[in-house]
């Protein structure tokens, strides 16, 4: 029969808990402290601890690092209501075999007990990297949903270690943030960080920037230029969208991971550099690998682990927490209160499918900001930020169309003029810009943003027009 100990201030928990395991077959103990808990250990090892993060007196964390430096064979399950990013990586890293967020299921957990009983050895725990937005980090990794904490599982798990990571999901979900956060928490954390976009560097360009180039290498190589590699050693490198690297390249990249060198372009020295590898793609590997467009032997080197991040369809239930997220960030950026959100805008969030994932909705919600007039952020203002969609779309796109063409062909029809095209999109300019102006209540950064122009551009199409004297124009304090 296996022990297990609980270690939770809360009374009625502990007793609802030890009557199940007991129902269960185990033989339970239970402990009100984290010094209560520590003097059964001493007396008795159990096979298992479930223990809850916030104790009187010596809290969660001490416990489990008195636990772990004195049995450190001892599984140890940590239960929390409190769950935040860095106690839940924290967790991981420690070595706890699981991470339960209350309340939980009973099934859930039970399962989670069997598994802790049945290893030889301590897993990596999954945990909860919800911030608290009022703390106004600029980015961060949000949700609680269970594809979620499987992602944060294997944050945790591989953090620490020297392992390849590559990180495979759709466009928008997050790639970069999964790759700052492996390299925050891991042993290089104090050393370089470098992003490498292998497709925003064009083809010609890429080799010399991963590896570098020695003078006269080619014309106009007029000095030696140490590579983005080379800079980050003793750091990590994260490749972005790798499945577009050239195959060329991608041959100097396993050359890279498996003899941990490299040669700079027209060099002939090897020069050995010690660096980690994260990788992402949102392509189909294996397909690219069969059509002949990515290296088989570099694909097996990358996904040494592999963490998938689920599209925003699969977490619906992540929808509030990162919409309170980013309303909170992006009021903050624009200088303003935030307005907070309706229940019924932020239920239809949880009706649109996302196809940018996290990105498009904080981009329609950035946009939503710039729609509020002060008050809540209400289901129009949602409707109105989701341009394009036709899912409850309020605009009638194709009488809105009927009548522009109308209007093109009176413009064409009209006694003749020297530049027709440019008149017309000259008085189109004059029509969409004033309305976006009158749209932001004269706010010339939020017409700027919703028009995606720059500011400077928007002050010359203004000054083009005559904007300044036909529209009430507010300057804005910045």
């Amino acid at each position: 029969m296996s022990t297990i100990l609980i270690i939770d201030d809360d009374d009625q928990l502990r007793k609802s808990f030890n009557k199940l395991l007991i129902e269960e077959g185990y033989d339970s103990k239970c402990a009100a402290s984290g010094e209560a808990g520590l003097k059964i250990i001493q007396e008795e090892i159990p096979d298992l601890v479930i223990l809850d993060m916030r104790l009187p007196g010596m809290n969660g964390f001490e416990t489990f690092k008195t636990i772990h430096k004195t049995e450190p064979k001892l599984p140890v399950i940590i239960m929390t209501a409190f769950g935040t990013t860095e106690t839940a990586i924290e967790a991981t890293k420690m070595g706890a075999f699981d991470y339960i967020l209350k309340p939980f299921d009973i099934p859930e957990i039970l399962v989670v007990i069997k598994q802790a009983l049945e290893a030889s050895r301590f897993m990596r725990s999954p945990v909860d990297m919800d911030p608290i937005p009022e703390k106004s980090y600029r980015d961060a990794i949000i949700g609680r949903s269970k594809p979620m904490q499987e992602v944060y599982k294997t944050i945790g798990r591989v953090s620490e270690t020297e392992a390849t990571v590559l990180i495979r999901g759709e466009s928008g979900t997050g790639k970069e943030l999964v790759a700052r956060a492996v390299y925050q928490h891991s042993t290089r954390a104090d050393r370089p960080f470098l992003v490498i976009n292998c497709v925003a560097i064009p083809e010609t360009l890429l080799e010399s920037e991963l590896f570098g180039y020695e003078k006269g290498a080619f014309t106009g190589a007029t000095h030696r230029r140490i590579g983005k590699i080379e800079q980050a050693n003793n750091g990590t490198v994260f490749l972005d969208e790798i499945g577009d690297m050239p195959l060329s390249i991608q041959a100097k990249v396993l050359r890279l991971l498996q003899e941990r060198s490299i040669e700079r372009l027209g060099g002939r020295n090897t020069i050995p550099v010690n660096v980690r590898i994260i990788a992402a793609t949102n392509r189909d590997l294996e397909s690219a690998i069969v059509q002949g467009r990515f290296r088989e032997d570099l694909y097996y080197r990358l996904k040494v682990v592999s963490i998938f991040l689920p599209p925003l369809k699969d977490r619906l239930e992540d929808i509030p927490a990162l919409t309170d997220f980013f309303l909170a960030r992006y009021s903050q950026e624009a200088k303003v209160e935030n307005p907070g959100i309706t229940k019924k805008a932020k239920a239809f969030l949880a009706t649109n499918l996302w196809k940018g994932n996290v990105r498009e909705l904080g981009n329609t919600l950035q946009k939503a900001l710039i729609f509020n007039r002060g008050a809540a952020i209400c289901k129009e203002d949602i409707l109105q930020a989701i341009q394009g969609n036709n899912v409850c779309n309020s605009i009638n796109y194709e009488k809105d169309e009927q009548a522009m063409r109308q209007w093109a062909r009176k413009m064409l029809t009209s006694p003749s003029v020297e530049k027709r095209f440019d008149d017309c999109m000259d008085r189109f300019a004059n029509i969409i810009i004033s309305e976006a102006l009158n749209f932001t209540d004269g706010n010339r950064s939020q017409a700027a943003k919703l028009l995606g122009l720059s500011r400077p551009t928007l002050h010359s199409k203004i000054e083009k027009f005559g904007l300044e004297f036909k529209t009430s124009v507010k300057e804005d304090a910045s």
